[in-house]
């Protein structure tokens, strides 16, 4: 349960209760693909219990789930169903199919492929949790997480977001850190990092168990190499890689967070207890190390249905974490973080 972490802001405005939210979600269920549908999505509910409840609420954290399901048409199969098609036309009529009547007859090789096609299922935790106002999904992918926040703005009114958004940005603070070689409070700098040049070459460095702590690291960010993504251990509980768009990845709980737990205590609340109590502490000390929170959602003018989106500046200095301001009101979409792994979403 959540190995990947993309955090958004919820409009301090935004008031509801577990049974209104249940209603909203009831809206958007999950069903499977009709046969000539290519993709599916909609709400399934956490515990996996058919009929069950869409929203769960655990020591007043919110957990949903949502699936996606989608037809797999490889597209070498799609074209040589357009090329047959394409082919009877000029063997019955004599010429070939025109640019407009292409079009036409892959939609229709499409629609005669489909429900022959094979499925893939993937599903995303949704965590809600209306007491500090964030909302965090499963996902390393920006797109993936966009379209999920994009559906919850549509069922919810005054469910206006704004991604996590800090007075530093990720880059110049792991920048920093390396330099110095000092880690802020709190956390630890592990052996895990990616460095990537700002200039034409697009020189990338990748560190995988290598202590970092060396004078070729800091060699590296002298000669204008920024850190794309850096790991770190979180008061010796909680591991993860963070990345310049303030995305957490490879989360892993220590061995510390089960100390003292009954082996036979396990299961849906449990899990949840666990994952949410570390992670919602971990978040405002991550914030805080990146010298506080940036832009904000203002509780007078949030939309009903617009999802609001923040993104993180990139980094210019390499000498400390330079700060930002920019607080203000978010309505409307924002340029978001250039999704720089969009391989990690589940379609």
């Amino acid at each position: 349960m959540f190995k990947n972490m993309i955090v958004y802001r919820i409009a301090p405005t935004w008031q509801i209760g577990l049974e209104a939210l249940e209603a909203a979600l009831q809206k958007a269920p999950f069903t499977e693909c009709g046969a000539t549908q290519e993709r599916s999505s909609g709400f399934v509910p956490p515990r996996g219990q058919a009929h069950g409840a869409l929203a769960e609420s655990v020591g007043g954290q919110w957990l949903l789930r949502f699936m996606q399901e989608s037809k797999l048409l490889p597209a070498s199969v799609l074209a040589r169903k357009v090329q047959e098609k394409a082919a009877r036309i000029e063997q019955e009529t004599g010429r070939k199919p025109g640019k407009k009547e292409s079009r036409e007859l892959k939609d229709e090789a499409k629609l005669d492929l489909l429900p022959m096609a094979f499925t893939k299922q993937g599903s995303t935790w949704v965590w809600i949790d209306p007491s500090a106002h964030t909302l965090v999904l499963d996902t390393g992918s920006q797109g993936h997480a966009d379209e999920i926040a994009s559906v919850l703005t549509e069922l919810l009114p005054g469910f206006a977001l704004a991604l996590l958004d800090t007075q530093t940005s990720p880059q110049a603070a792991m920048a920093h850190w390396l330099k110095e070689q000092e880690a802020p409070v709190g956390f630890s700098v592990d052996r895990e990092c990616e460095l990537k040049s700002a200039d034409e070459s697009k020189a990338v460095v990748r560190y995988a168990r290598h202590p970092l702590d060396i004078d070729e690291v800091r060699a590296h960010i002298d000669a204008g190499k920024l850190p794309t993504k850096l790991a770190l251990t979180w008061d010796e509980r909680v591991s993860f890689l963070l990345t310049e768009g303030l995305q957490l990845k490879k989360i892993s709980f220590l061995d510390s967070v089960f100390e003292g737990q009954d082996s036979a205590d396990e299961g849906f609340d449990t899990d949840v207890a666990i994952t949410t109590g570390e992670l919602s502490k971990l978040i405002p000390d991550l914030i805080e190390a990146l010298g506080g929170e940036g832009r904000s959602l203002e509780p007078t003018t949030a939309a009903p249905a617009a999802t609001a989106i923040a993104g993180n500046t990139t980094a210019g200095s390499t000498t400390a974490p330079s700060t930002r301001g920019g607080r203000g009101t978010v309505t409307g979409p924002a340029q978001a973080p250039v999704d720089t792994d969009p391989n990690t979403a589940p379609f």
